[in-house]
């Protein structure tokens, strides 16, 4: 009986070659992104030696993207996202637009029709999660304010391609592409406003069904003790909604499979689910990448370097200066518009999402997938470059502009306490740094004993709604002394630092004691290295852990002031 080797070998060649040239990407500090991209160029049609099947690696792909949307959808926050939402959904939108019309001018001039550069300026538009995600990692930056509004910008960029992939196919008739064979004859009001109402049946479906049934599945299969049963009903959610999303509501297997993600994360599993089935997500990830470098031309980078040139300054130049100074505009500091500049001068993975359904559609020519793939592989290998560049180029702007200085220190309505603060608040109080899931629980458990506190908190938003309410807190990073001045950290009875920042921990903890010099420091770390180090340096009371570490926090901070009461704890 003869078998047919095509899906094995496509799979060893796919993995095997992405193994060495990412391995390679690594040890020259790029991304392994750009290994996986070089090696499908390698397996590829348009190199000589071993050719893949393309059709067998289309299919991989798409596995691919189910679990990479998974992913996303796991990790995605809507809290998160709201912490940042006067900057990064305006901010987002405008970047976005900026970037598609940039897009759509350049595709004019190459004579291209407006259809057409209106999908090649959207793929050139939305940066890679996954590149994004991986630098802030890297630096430690991800739970920084910075790194939360770069993240929660790209989530908006994220939302934003997603509806772009649910009405472009029946907008294609329109844009001059090609109208898949289910909405051929169909009026464009009527094929648009099917598409909304299956979208929006599978969302409510999602929201309302999915959030009751898939955390009680988790939890009956975890009750087997089972591993390996976990971790299949995992992946088997994943694949399965975005598959019977595509099949029942017509919609994208990415939206499938991003809300099946979105949902799961609503579930006490969440976590366990994200780590069981990273593994498979981040094999087929690399599956999807090499899928992708196989439709590259490389012949591209020789015929049309000035059309090479062109993407990738839309992309780094172009993105990055719209991002730096709408962020400036909304009144941020000039080292938070570096980092989000930095953050979406690249491309990826929905780029190449999007580009790969223009094709299919006919509204994207082969050159135009070309250029995509190669503005991806230079962005994405010139980002970490960008990111080691930024404290240099702000420290030489700072040194030779007044007007960066300016920047650098505006003026913040928040920065200081009202001066119709209450004495309490001022002598004997808690400073708690930073205001999100383990900062509030302190802040409640504080609450529920009348015991004063003081927040301080990156996020201006944050610090606003604070105010609002009540709550004594004021704006900045408490690195920097000058917060903690005003948070009146001289006369406070201890320091809590609830924030992750795990760069700045010992240096908030230095300057509070360099200013008060009796104060109790309690903090949190997310490392059992870091925590040993602390601990041994006499930092102060080091907290290490997830499902404890609140509860941890708030009853050593409640029994200094109270020993003899057992401390409350609130939801």
């Amino acid at each position: 009986m003869e078998h047919s080797t095509s899906l094995i070998t496509t799979i060893a060649a796919g993995f095997g070659v992405a193994l060495v040239l990412g391995f390679i990407a690594e040890r020259l500090k790029l991304p392994a992104l750009v290994g996986y991209l070089m090696a499908g160029i390698l397996i590829g049609p348009a190199t000589p030696g071993y050719v893949a099947d393309v059709h067998i690696a289309s299919q991989l792909s798409e596995i691919g993207v189910m679990l990479l949307m998974f992913g996303v959808g796991l990790h995605f926050s809507l809290q998160d996202l709201l912490a940042v939402k006067r900057v990064a959904v305006p901010g987002a939108i405008v970047q976005m637009t900026f970037a598609t019309l940039l897009g759509m001018l350049l595709a004019h001039w190459w004579g291209w029709t407006w259809g057409q550069g209106l999908v090649f300026g959207l793929s050139l538009s939305c940066a890679s999660t996954v590149v994004l995600l991986k630098a802030l990692e890297a630096r430690n930056t991800l739970e920084s304010m910075n790194g939360r509004i770069a993240v929660g910008w790209l989530v908006v960029e994220d939302l934003a391609t997603v509806l772009v992939l649910v009405l472009l196919p029946p907008l294609a008739g329109v844009l001059g592409g090609t109208v898949p064979e289910a909405e051929a004859g169909q009026p464009l009001w009527w094929a648009i406003g099917q598409t909304l109402l299956l979208v929006t049946a599978f969302i409510v479906l999602m929201l309302v069904v999915g959030r009751r049934v898939l955390p009680w599945l988790l939890w009956q299969v975890s009750r087997t003790g089972s591993r390996e049963l976990f971790t299949l009903a995992v992946v088997a959610v994943a694949i399965g909604i975005a598959y019977g999303a595509a099949v029942l509501f017509k919609v994208s297997f990415a939206l499938g499979a991003f809300f099946a993600g979105m949902v799961m994360r609503e579930s006490e599993f969440s976590h366990r689910a994200a780590e069981e089935s990273l593994p498979l997500r981040d094999a087929f990830s690399v599956l999807f990448f090499v899928s992708v470098g196989m439709l590259f031309e490389p012949a591209i980078l020789v015929e049309q370097p000035g059309h090479v040139l062109a993407v990738v300054a839309v992309i780094i130049l172009g993105k990055a200066l719209a991002a730096a100074a709408l962020v400036i505009l909304f009144r941020y500091p000039l080292n938070t518009a570096l980092t989000v500049a930095a953050s979406l001068a690249q491309i990826g993975e929905f780029s190449f999402i999007l580009a790969g359904l223009g094709v299919a559609l006919g509204l994207l020519p082969a050159a135009g997938m070309s250029l995509v793939l190669a503005g991806a592989l230079i962005s994405i290998a010139l980002n970490p470059l960008l990111f080691a560049a930024l404290e240099p180029f702000r420290r030489w702007v700072l040194a030779r502009s007044t007007l960066a200085q300016r920047l650098e220190q505006r003026e913040d309505p928040y920065a200081e306490l009202p001066t119709s603060t209450e004495r309490r608040y001022l002598e004997g109080q808690v400073v708690i740094v930073g205001y999100g899931r383990v900062g509030k629980r302190i802040a409640q458990g504080l609450d529920a004993r009348g015991i004063p506190y003081v927040v301080a908190e990156q996020n201006r938003e944050r610090v606003e709604d604070l105010r609002k309410r009540g709550v004594a807190a004021v704006s900045g990073n408490a690195a920097d002394p000058a917060v903690l001045i005003q948070a009146h950290i001289a006369n406070a009875a201890m320091l809590v630092i609830a924030t992750p920042d795990a760069l700045n921990v010992r240096q908030m903890a230095e300057a509070a004691r360099a200013l008060n010099p009796q104060i109790e420091v309690v903090l949190r770390t997310h490392s059992e290295d870091e925590s040993e180090l602390l601990r041994r340096d006499k930092i102060g009371a080091v907290f290490y852990g997830e499902e404890e570490l609140a509860r941890g926090m708030l009853s050593h901070v409640l029994d200094r002031f109270d020993r003899d009461t057992p401390a409350p704890m609130t939801a």
